[in-house]
């Protein structure tokens, strides 16, 4: 039996190791997860899941662990411990595999891979599209940076949580396809606000431009969820309330754009439109434009 492991288990996360331990079985895999917070872990321990002390405890375990938290330093704390020297690369299994769902930097995937081979361990990028209800449905999208040997060995765990695993190439290049396909998220999110405002303004029925835009393939199901969400809560809540619900998808938004032109300058190309929707990415998530009067 392989023993796979799950850190992380919030928003995306804990979907993804509820359908890991619905159907490892099928691989013969067993599973275990972590998370800080004890209620998932719960939730997770009714599917069948076994419950590790701490990441380390799993490193010690698992052969497989898919990690999913919430920004690098978190990834780089679980790899390295909080003193910097005893975290799961120290003391993982020999030729474990670490695959990090997070959005990340290329340069610290890069770093980490390398890091983690002194240690005879694999870290892999496997960032993932679909959001919340991909994750749930068991659809998503993995863009995984590994060798086509670590891809074939993690093959039936991530089989467990999307329906679609893109070989992006080695370690650093998944997170490259996932930084570059939010930036089109986010432009798009962007885009679409300005133009709801612009045909709400204009006295024109919004339903009217959707359809244009769905007919000729310009609106995504995602963007319209993301503009018709927003301004469904935008009209019932306060903007404190607005802040609470979508103000920490705006900070990851952000953190996300971050990586991309970053990654843009050190490859030397010049993200004008980019620099501008970074800017008010802010805006985009957590206000309704409307006409001054």
């Amino acid at each position: 039996m392989m023993h796979c492991g799950f850190i992380g288990l919030g928003n995306i996360g804990k979907p993804m190791a509820e359908n890991l331990a619905k159907k490892c079985a099928t691989y013969d895999m067993a599973l275990t997860v972590f998370d800080v917070m004890p209620a998932p872990m719960a939730d997770l321990a009714a599917l069948g899941a076994s419950t590790a002390n701490s990441p380390e405890d799993m490193a010690k375990q698992c052969e497989l662990i898919g990690i999913c938290v919430r920004n690098d330093d978190d990834v780089e704390q679980l790899l390295y411990g909080a003193n910097g020297r005893d975290g799961m690369l120290k003391l993982g299994r020999p030729n474990a595999i670490f695959a990090i769902h997070s959005t990340v930097t290329r340069d610290n995937i890069v770093r980490w891979a390398a890091d983690a081979k002194q240690h005879n361990i694999h870290v892999v990028d496997a960032p993932i599209t679909g959001g919340a209800g991909g994750a749930a449905a068991g659809t998503l999208c993995i863009m995984l940076g590994a060798s086509p040997e670590l891809s074939e060995r993690l093959q039936p765990m991530l089989s467990c949580m999307a329906s679609k695993l893109v070989a992006a190439g080695e370690p650093g290049a998944g997170t490259v396809l996932k930084l570059a396909n939010n930036l089109m998220n986010y432009t798009a999110f962007t885009a679409i606000s300005e133009a709801t405002a612009l045909v709400k303004a204009a006295g024109v029925d919004v339903e009217k431009l959707f359809e244009v835009g769905e007919a000729n393939g310009v609106i995504t199901p995602m963007a319209k969820q993301f503009v018709t969400g927003r301004d469904g809560l935008f009209s019932g809540c306060t903007k404190d309330e607005m802040f609470s619900i979508f103000g920490p998808f705006a900070g990851l938004a952000e953190k996300d754009l971050d990586h991309a032109l970053h990654l843009a300058a050190q490859l030397g190309l010049e993200f004008s439109v980019a620099k501008k929707v970074r800017e008010g990415i802010h805006q985009t998530f957590l206000e309704v434009i409307t006409a001054k009067s």
